[in-house]
């Protein structure tokens, strides 16, 4: 009887390894992409044997692969546009939600900029054409660089929706394809704006305090601010996957939720979930 329940036991904790054990894409937002790769590479040195393929592009990027089925993961700054959850209903294509984290959107100059606090409404005119000299906002006479993520990006959608009240971005801000050109582009080019997420922010560049009280108070971004919700410009960050492979994902879901998870996710600079 001992024999059997040791075997029993044996074989069920082969099964609990093996079930760990995953094998799987994620493809998208730029401003999830240093946490999943963090998330993944401890999870895959936890449970051997696992392979978790990580790349970036954008939110949209990610959202389309997940339609085409060459990811399994979506990673995403921002929630499913109308349209995306249609074509992924016509395609019969069930699908779920997770919000693993939260992050803020902090706006960045050159550290050569004497600006160091700007209202939304100033952001808003800097970003739509109307402020394009550093002097009409306090700063010295310097004409204004815009910087911003390219039309993929879910933080170019969620920037222009939270920041510019959906108002259309003027035609000589600067598009990037990726969240580090952004910093890069900052740290070299004085009278330059952009923004980026919290984990991105560097020496090289400096964070704008900013306003949503029209120059009342201003809130500097980091995670405390984000997390207390006292800074205005916080959002969720998503996977999104098919029904269909949430068995396949779930472990690292998990992992990604669970205690440790979240730990990587302040140790990154993103905003845990409690």
């Amino acid at each position: 009887m001992k024999k059997v329940l040791l075997i029993s036991l044996i074989a069920l904790s082969i099964s609990f390894v093996q079930a760990q054990k995953v094998n799987f894409k994620v493809k998208g937002s730029d401003t999830v992409l240093p946490l999943t790769q963090k998330e993944a590479e401890v999870y895959m040195k936890k449970n051997a044997g696992s392979s978790i393929m990580v790349t970036g592009g954008g939110s949209g990027v990610g959202i389309s692969a997940l339609l085409s089925g060459t990811t399994d993961i979506a990673q995403s700054s921002r929630s499913l546009k109308l349209d995306e959850k249609m074509k992924l209903n016509d395609a019969g294509k069930a699908f779920k939600e997770t919000i693993i984290a939260y992050d803020a959107l902090a706006v960045i100059v050159n550290p050569a900029n004497k600006v160091s606090k700007l209202t939304r409404e100033q952001l808003e005119g800097i970003y739509t054409g109307k402020i394009t000299n550093w002097k009409q906002v306090g700063g010295d006479d310097m004409k204004i660089v815009v910087y911003s993520r390219e039309t993929s990006s879910g933080t170019y959608e969620f920037f222009k929706e939270h920041v510019l009240n959906k108002k259309n971005y003027a035609s000589s801000a600067l598009l990037m394809p990726a969240t580090g050109a952004i910093v890069q582009s900052v740290s070299q080019t004085k009278g330059a704006i952009g923004y980026v997420g919290l984990a991105y922010i560097e020496k090289s560049v400096k964070t704008i305090d900013v306003s949503y009280d029209k120059g009342k108070t201003y809130v500097t971004p980091n995670v405390e601010n984000a997390k207390s919700k006292k800074y205005p410009i916080t959002r969720p960050l998503y996977y999104y996957y098919l029904a269909t492979t949430e068995k396949l994902i779930s472990p690292y879901i998990k992992f990604v939720l669970s205690a440790e998870g979240q730990k990587i996710v302040l140790q990154e600079g993103y905003v845990p979930l409690n």
